[in-house]
């Protein structure tokens, strides 16, 4: 039974924190099987500590298209008022803070998911904050052993995924993950493109993003089984019963994926009771931040499952995703989605070098790397 090390104490007094919401219009959508991305919004999260420690988060804020500007103001007056000048004993008891002051807020104006996605946002960066503050990595910090970390190519669209997974496949990735759900014949065509391409050995993994009732997600299962995946992502909507992706489970030998759509520790626990899960996919960005995704991951690897964080934004959130990775340790991968997006590759320091299937997230302080405001500005709307 694999047990992580307690996260570490780090005193905080916060001057403030901060969003900056951006957009870039991207030239292919990114779509799924509930719906199309057609800009790539990304909100970062910058903190500042009383004695001028700056560390950087980033809020999920995918969908609606609509959302990222309201995150961001959820922050300034929501979140922000409630940090001002208080001592904290660490990101840990902030994370419990805004929660707590928050419950009935999320409760009444029936938002529970956007204010829990600001908190985590909160989270990440003070936990970077905390590491940059301490001059460590912030897998370091956390107390892993190293920085390098596997990765697989995510996000790849129905439309030709055979020239994407190629193309990604030059540039070092050995795992690959293909959305399917837009009809048995054409995800069976391209899966059959998919295996043909990368090969027999790759890693190949699927991802229905909630697409199927329990009888479609059983009758695919069967004709999924022959092209050795690794594992099969949200085949069921994540407000179904555990009861099931228990009776699926029990009509497949492909490993059962999700979590990014669970949110609290009550309900992670109440997924793993189910024994239904082989791959666990918290979304750090999206809720729970580092401070309470660490006690989920503690509990997957202690019950032998594989963590692998779930993520598909910007590049702030996805270094931190990986730091995440690297200090829990495991066999886990870190999810790179492989669509263009400059709000990504251009602020994912060392995770855009890719050897063989891995990355080394290195030694510099918290996440490596601080957003330019001002060039991001100049080349993308924003909203302050």
């Amino acid at each position: 039974m694999k047990r992580l090390r307690s996260l570490p104490l780090a005193p905080l007094v916060l001057r403030g924190v901060e969003a900056f919401v951006f957009r870039w219009p991207v030239k292919t959508p990114v779509r799924t099987s509930f719906g199309t991305m057609r800009d790539r919004p990304a909100v970062f999260v910058r903190a500042t500590d009383v004695d001028g420690h700056i560390g950087w988060g980033e809020i999920w804020c995918n969908f609606p298209a609509v959302g990222a500007e309201h995150r961001a103001r959820l922050l300034a007056s929501v979140m922000a008022p409630l940090l001002e000048a208080t001592e904290f004993t660490g990101p840990q008891q902030v994370f419990a803070h805004l929660s707590e002051r928050t419950a009935v807020l999320a409760l009444q104006s029936g938002e529970p998911g956007p204010m829990a996605q600001v908190i985590a946002g909160i989270d990440l960066a003070l936990w970077d904050l905390c590491a940059r503050r301490a001059g460590l990595p912030l897998w370091r910090f956390l107390g892993g052993e190293s920085g390098r970390i596997g990765v697989y190519a995510s996000g790849i669209n129905p439309d030709q995924p055979e020239a994407m997974a190629l193309a990604k496949r030059d540039e070092g990735y050995t795992a690959f993950k293909l959305k399917i759900g837009f009809g048995a014949e054409r995800d069976i065509a391209n899966l059959e493109a998919m295996r043909l391409a990368v090969g027999p050995d790759a890693a190949l993994m699927v991802d229905a993003n909630q697409g199927w009732s329990l009888a479609q997600a059983i009758e695919m299962s069967a004709r999924l089984e022959r092209f050795n995946l690794g594992w099969l992502e949200e085949p069921l909507r994540a407000d179904r019963p555990w009861s099931e992706w228990q009776q699926l489970k029990q009509h497949t030998r492909i490993p059962l994926a999700g979590g990014e759509n669970v949110a609290g520790l009550d309900a992670f626990d109440t997924a793993l009771a189910a024994q239904v899960l082989g791959v666990v996919q918290p979304d750090a960005a999206k809720w729970g931040g580092i401070s309470s995704c660490w006690p989920v991951i503690e509990r997957s690897l202690a019950a032998g499952l594989r963590f692998c964080p779930h993520y598909l934004g910007a590049g702030i959130g996805l270094l931190a995703s990986g730091h995440l990775l690297a200090a829990a340790g495991g066999d886990g991968w870190l999810e790179v989605d492989a669509n263009e997006n400059p709000l990504r590759s251009t602020l994912c320091g060392p995770i855009s070098g890719v050897w063989n299937g891995q990355v080394d997230l290195g030694e510099a302080p918290g996440i490596g790397i601080a957003p330019d405001l001002a060039a991001l500005r100049a080349a993308y709307p924003v909203l302050d």
